[in-house]
């Protein structure tokens, strides 16, 4: 048998089994070994019926003492079977739904061994539809359970892990020997056969800790093989280190903080390098990162190239040319503006300046990246909110120049944990320090009817200053299948009593969002109800009251997006979170929010609790599966194995080298057509 056998040479596999194991993307027996158990369930003894205690899974076996079959649960034809189950010191009570087939296999006097969580029902202890077979077959020790699909069995997986165990021995390491001892791992064979089959604890945490490191070590190979292969071989622009850049500096209206200063920095060495710039500003709502995308825009001009910033709305485009164009205008610098509401002549004069270089600076949406949009000489791509925009149209925006320096901006905060491995392909500035003078923003838990009338009081009191409010819900519409609040139920009780309310959700239609988003930026509307669509919007000092119904079922970093809506004026903003539930994973997130402003502590807690996969999709981060390691959870694994993969690179840029020929099968398989690798 050979690592890369087809599954279906194993007995007991074929062709429908195989579409099975397909499913879970298992084609080989390598692949099989490589499918890990996501939990394992310990049945080292079998335990007497009197030392099972309440919630705690346990194997226990005895006679069958009573069997009764009668009664029907929820409906027709879902029959209770009733047993109970008695060995020397006492008894209990094992219940099966819809199993009346049961009846006809199971005889009182069989002696079955169960496996089970035991709760108590009616001061009795009772499991609920346990795992279970005869008595003299049932095999003890730590059981490994693994991911399933139609068609496989907990038994048959373990059944055909078995049968590969001779091929664990096969298993190519990736690493080195003297990286192995440096970290103080184990060997690849010890490690496959005690994740599958651990005998003790210690052993599959060893088992683990090789595994896990190995998973980080090929992702970290991979992404920076893609960073390095792009620094090395893609020249970019060159603009001159003249230093002009300084005029727009000395000319805002505000200094620059030392992270604007620091990102600034980092940006022109960029710019004034030979390798074309691929970086990420990671800021903050507030922090001040348009006014760094400025300085490079102006960069690029006095460079004698174009500059482009794209947004993902309309109504923040027209922000960005509102204020920036006045800043430039008083340079000399021609920005224009381009969006799908332009009229065809408005358009037309657009596209003719923009191809003959008239228009230096062009502000828009994703209309900036149509076919018939030809710049006379692109240099610097900008992307704002990068994370609303899919891969292709960050691409197609880089395309529409020659080798042009890319910029990135998000608001949306990254752990600087998860940022170097997100963003493996891209450089990161963090300006981790807001301007000066800014007021925090009060922020209070509340729960139940009480405090949400006093709070919707303290609303009418601040509309009455001449103040505005959002209130954001989870839903558009009320479902049968979550018990939250909806846009709409909000909005009809709310526009009962405030005659300004206005309500906006993803389902409108563009020019719909954008109208009411003006009427709200111009004070035409006290309250807007809206679901995240306001997540990323428009800058309105006015607002100073951010209220969250449902706050629970939003992530930590989605509740810092939104509150910082508001906080953006000269007057004192509050946002209220309220919560309908009272989890204690809810209050340690309203607990956190209440004492924390920094959107990073926040985003790094959110990780904590909630895990990276629940934060955002790693798919839509061009980042492949990881079966064992935890981003949150192992990331000294993940410094360890991040200098290996440095050290590698540095010696053997391509992977070419003989040693090196198992890593870069591994991260080639890994990767797939994911991302462009250079080796």
């Amino acid at each position: 048998m050979e690592l890369q056998d087809s599954i279906t040479t194993l007995k007991g596999v074929g062709p429908k089994k195989a579409e099975a194991f397909a499913r879970l993307g298992v084609y080989t027996v390598e692949d099989l070994m490589f499918t890990f158990p996501r939990i394992y369930e310990d049945r080292k003894q079998i335990l007497p019926i009197d030392k099972l205690q309440e919630g705690v899974p346990a194997l226990f076996a005895g006679e069958v003492d009573v069997i009764r079959s009668g009664g029907y649960y929820r409906g027709r034809g879902n029959r209770v079977l009733r047993m109970l189950i008695t060995d020397d010191t006492g008894s209990i009570e094992v219940v099966f739904f819809n199993a009346a087939y049961l009846a006809k296999t199971i005889h009182r006097g069989d002696r079955l061994a169960f496996f089970g969580k035991p709760v108590y029902n009616r001061d009795r202890l009772q499991v609920v539809h346990p795992q279970f077979e005869k008595e003299e077959t049932v095999q003890t020790g730590i059981l490994p359970i693994y991911p399933l699909t139609s068609g496989i069995t907990q038994r048959e997986m373990r059944r055909l892990q078995r049968l590969i165990e001779p091929v664990y021995s096969k298993a190519e390491s990736i690493l080195s020997e003297e990286t192995v001892k440096r970290n103080n791992l184990c060997d690849m064979e010890y490690a496959i056969r005690n994740v599958h089959f651990p005998q003790e604890r210690q052993h599959y945490l060893e088992a683990k800790y090789r595994l896990v490191f190995d998973e980080f070590m090929t992702l970290e190979t991979g992404l920076m093989a893609s960073k390095m292969g792009e620094k090395g071989h893609e020249k970019g622009i060159r603009f001159p280190d003249d230093g002009c850049e300084k005029e727009l500096i000395e000319a805002l209206p505000y200094p620059l903080t030392t992270a604007q200063q620091r990102c600034v920095r980092e940006i022109m060495e960029d710019l004034t390098s030979e390798r074309s710039m691929n970086r990420l500003i990671q800021g903050d709502v507030g922090s001040g990162k348009t006014a760094v995308a400025q300085i490079a825009m102006y960069k690029a001009v006095r460079s004698g190239y174009q500059a482009v910033m794209m947004a993902p709305t309309e109504i923040l485009a027209r922000q960005h040319y509102d204020g920036l164009s006045k800043d430039f205008e008083a340079f000399g610098i021609k920005t224009g503006f381009l969006s799908g509401s332009l009229r065809a002549a408005e358009k037309r004069q657009v596209l003719e300046e923009l191809a003959d270089g008239t228009i230096q600076v062009l502000i828009g949406t994703h209309a900036v990246i149509q076919p018939d949009v030809e710049f006379h000489d692109l240099g610097l791509v900008i992307t704002d909110e990068q994370h609303r925009f899919g891969v292709s149209q960050r691409i197609k925006l880089k395309n529409k120049g020659d080798r042009a320096n890319v910029l990135v901006m998000t608001a949306t905060p990254i752990p600087r944990t998860l940022a170097v491995v997100l963003y493996g392909d891209m450089d990161v500035s963090v300006i981790d320090e807001m301007p000066p003078g800014r007021i925090p923003i009060i922020t209070q838990c509340l729960s139940g009817p009480e405090d949400r009338q006093r709070c919707y009081d303290f609303v009418e009191r601040q509309i009455r200053q001449g103040h505005q409010i959002y209130v954001v819900t989870p839903l558009i519409d009320e479902s049968e299948a979550m018990d939250a609040r909806s846009a709409v139920q909000v909005y009809e009780e709310l526009s009962r009593r405030f005659s300004r309310t206005e309500m906006i959700h993803g389902a409108m239609k563009q020019d719909e969002k954008d109208d009411i988003m003006a009427r709200f930026s111009a004070g035409e509307i006290d309250i807007l109800v809206a679901t995240v669509v306001i997540e990323v919007g428009i800058n309105v000092p006015n607002a100073t009251v951010m209220v969250i119904e449902n706050a629970e079922r939003f992530g930590l970093a989605q509740l810092h997006q939104l509150r910082g809506r508001v906080g953006r004026g000269k007057a004192q903003s509050y946002c209220f979170l309220i919560n309908e539930g009272q989890s204690e994973l809810a209050a340690k997130r309203g607990s956190i929010m209440e004492s924390s402003a920094d959107g990073f502590f926040i985003a790094e807690e959110d990780l904590k609790l909630r895990g990276p996969g629940e934060i955002f999709g790693t798919r839509q981060h061009g980042l492949p599966d990881l079966k064992l390691a935890d981003m949150a959870r192992h990331m000294n694994v993940l410094a360890a194995a991040r200098d290996e993969a440095k050290a590698i690179l540095e010696d053997d840029p391509g992977l070419a080298k003989p040693q090196n020929q198992p890593l870069k099968r591994r991260v080639t398989k890994l990767f797939g057509e994911d991302l462009s690798l250079n080796l």
